[in-house]
């Protein structure tokens, strides 16, 4: 078992012996969505960075930073480092809303190009087998993703993992469908359709039903129009949820106010606001 396997079993049965610990954390970076759309996202790094170095005592965490990580060419946010093991890995932390995930931004664009030479219908398992050995599929499954789902609407979120390698044992056929198309579910055929801007690569499994895709990946494409992706709703069958299913969680309008003064005071308030903060989480933990 990896160590990133190893940590995904133990976050996950944290999360079912002390749910008000997951809980507590996810409502206080989901409310970081009310001071701005994307401020939760980046705000999530340092937050489950402490997750697991306060409550994951066989973990450690930090989180790598922005210009590093740009440098050095790489997704990924946080590195963990198993106690027990003494090995570390690197997360890729996303925060998306109950959709649309990217799984990989396939920054040097090779999987889409490399599809087109391979037709715009594949089905030969071979075939599909040698697709996924070839280096420019070496992201497939490559990078540690842990994506903070959440349901604005009904004030609901989720950490579900992709199972890549589910995906990729159950991957029937990769169909080609170009802007103006659609794929029909329910025949398996590439019909005419509205609202598609840029064609795609879909996978589907032997009962037509949705795995993943890859989106074009031309000079013109940006990074939401290139790079796998799949889709929280119709993709179910193929994530595990280390939060053991949906949590309810609420807004907390203190820690906004909280941050607001944090920004005007000096650091030594923050020190001592520091060590209050720590007494609370050491209570949180005897709960």
């Amino acid at each position: 078992m990896s160590s990133y396997e190893d940590f995904k079993n133990r976050f996950k049965l944290l999360a079912g012996k002390n749910r008000h610990l997951v809980v507590n954390t996810l409502s206080n970076i989901f409310t970081m969505r009310l001071i701005g759309n994307k401020t939760h996202g980046d705000l999530a790094e340092i937050g489950i960075v402490e997750f697991i170095n306060q409550f994951m005592y066989d973990f450690k965490s930090i989180h790598v930073g922005k210009d590093l990580f740009r440098a050095k060419e790489h997704e990924e946010d946080i590195m963990i480092m198993s106690e027990i093991s003494k090995t570390k890995f690197p997360v890729s932390l996303k925060a998306y809303g109950d959709g649309l995930l990217q799984l990989s931004t396939d920054s040097k664009q090779k999987m889409f190009p490399f599809l087109e030479k391979q037709g715009k219908e594949i089905r030969d398992n071979r075939k599909i087998e040698a697709i996924f050995n070839a280096s420019e599929f070496f992201d497939f499954g490559a990078i540690n993703v842990m994506p903070l789902i959440y349901d604005e609407k009904n004030q609901r979120c989720n950490i579900m993992i992709f199972d890549h390698k589910k995906a990729r044992d159950n991957i029937n056929k990769i169909i080609f469908i170009d802007k103006g198309q659609r794929f029909d579910f329910m025949t398996g055929r590439v019909v005419p359709g509205k609202g598609r801007s840029h064609p795609i690569y879909m996978f589907v499994d032997p009962k037509n039903e949705y795995i993943c895709e890859v989106r074009y990946g031309g000079a013109s494409a940006n990074a939401l129009q290139r790079g796998l992706w799949t889709h929280t709703k119709n993709a179910i069958d193929y994530f595990d949820s280390l939060t053991n299913g949906w949590i309810d969680y609420s807004h907390n309008h203190t820690l906004v106010k909280l941050f607001g003064l944090a920004l005007n005071s000096s650091e030594e308030g923050h020190k001592v606001a520091n060590e209050i903060l720590q007494k609370d989480i050491d209570r949180l933990k005897k709960l």
